[in-house]
């Protein structure tokens, strides 16, 4: 007869969950990347080690924010979860702002957007259509996401039309103009969002329920208050860090790779800021919980446009970097088609593998529009 074997001590546990994640392998990075920012060795390797860094950081803000949800209640939870659901992104645009890189901040804000609805989206829709069949999501909320995304593409696209229109007679006044409308809009964007969280968190609870929730088991989380507490402020410090190091080494990595700024911001950037949900929304889509993989893709872009965007640009009024919402026009292309291409996706409230390779095939195209457009190309 065998002996009983003592289960495993609590903090021994804790580390073999938190090694089994294959995301937080990357975890060495952190300490390299500071290495290598004390040595001088910036350029092309300290934007490499910098973006690799955040990725498990940004995973653990996630995990945390989740835990501390758990611990706190439905109500402050998912307020916790949509407001520190892009925590990374904003941290890194921040950082951008903080060095004067406009471009860069911009380029994250429509680079988020489109990644999320298009690459996040579209690969959980290709790796769960692997595997079933067809898979259904709840199209009320698929359907209010898309509208959110549609009204955040006005507010895009009114200054960039404004921008324009002053630029065809222009006056040392219309760049205060274009801030000041630029503030309005996300005011506006901002009220919005916060009224739209009440709807789905509040009065109409009920409607964002999916076919595949049903009543849950309540759960211990798997981390403490205090633990969740002290890794969220922990991974969001060391974000800090590796942005301010990611955003000094953005220009001679550019030039290293000879790629412009723009495609760097919008493609690079915003990958290694969403990398977390990418593997979030695939790993729950395999599971056949498409309704969550749909929520994480679509409300991730929707923080990003009706939160983040806002938030930068009053943060632009504090720092004295001020920030319009005028884009490029292939940026705000960029945006309308994504949005109309996933309200397509979205309107039937069911999904196979085949609409999963159209969202990442227009990804790809508009990723190669960004590549080959030129370092000077105009606003």
């Amino acid at each position: 007869m065998k002996p009983e074997q003592s289960p495993p001590p609590a903090a021994a546990s804790w580390f073999a969950r938190f090694g089994s994640e294959p995301l937080y392998l990357l975890l060495p990075a952190v300490p390299l990347a500071v290495l290598l920012e004390l040595l001088h060795v910036g350029g092309l390797w300290l934007f490499i080690v910098s973006c690799l860094a955040i990725v498990p950081l940004a995973g653990l803000m996630g995990r945390a924010t989740e835990n501390l949800a758990e611990s706190l209640g439905p109500g402050i939870g998912g307020l916790l979860n949509a407001t520190f659901g892009n925590a990374a992104e904003l941290i890194i645009a921040l950082a951008a702002l903080w060095k004067g890189e406009v471009a860069i901040v911009k380029a994250s804000i429509t680079g988020s957007i489109i990644g999320n609805i298009l690459l996040v989206l579209g690969a959980a829709i290709f790796a769960g259509g692997l595997r079933y069949t067809r898979q259904t999501f709840n199209r009320t909320a698929a359907s209010l996401g898309a509208t959110l995304l549609a009204l955040a593409s006005i507010g895009l696209i009114f200054p960039t039309i404004h921008f324009h229109m002053l630029s065809a007679t222009p006056r040392p006044e219309d760049e205060k103009t274009l801030v000041h409308l630029s503030e309005e809009i996300a005011g506006i964007l901002a009220v919005v969002y916060l009224l739209s969280l009440w709807f789905s968190l509040k009065t109409h609870q009920h409607l964002f329920a999916g076919p595949e929730c049903g009543p849950e088991e309540p759960h211990e989380p798997e981390w403490s208050r205090r633990t969740s507490l002290i890794v969220l402020l922990a991974a969001t410090a060391l974000v800090a860090l590796m942005s301010e190091l990611l955003v000094d080494s953005v220009k001679p990595a550019a030039e290293a790779l000879g790629m412009n700024r723009t495609f760097i911001g919008v493609i690079v950037v915003a990958v290694i800021g969403n990398a977390a949900e990418h593997s979030t929304a695939i790993l729950v889509a395999v599971k056949n919980q498409m309704d969550l993989a749909v929520n994480i893709a679509v409300g991730s872009s929707i923080q990003i446009a009706l939160f983040v965007a806002p938030v930068l640009v009053f943060a632009g009024l504090l720092l004295g970097q001020p920030i319009d919402l005028h884009f490029s026009p292939l940026e705000v292309v960029a945006v309308v088609i994504s949005i109309g291409v996933v309200a397509l996706v979205a309107q039937d409230g069911e999904c196979h593998w085949m609409e999963g390779v159209l969202l990442l095939a227009v990804y790809l195209i508009i990723g190669l529009a960004f590549y080959h457009l030129p370092e000077s190309a105009p606003p």
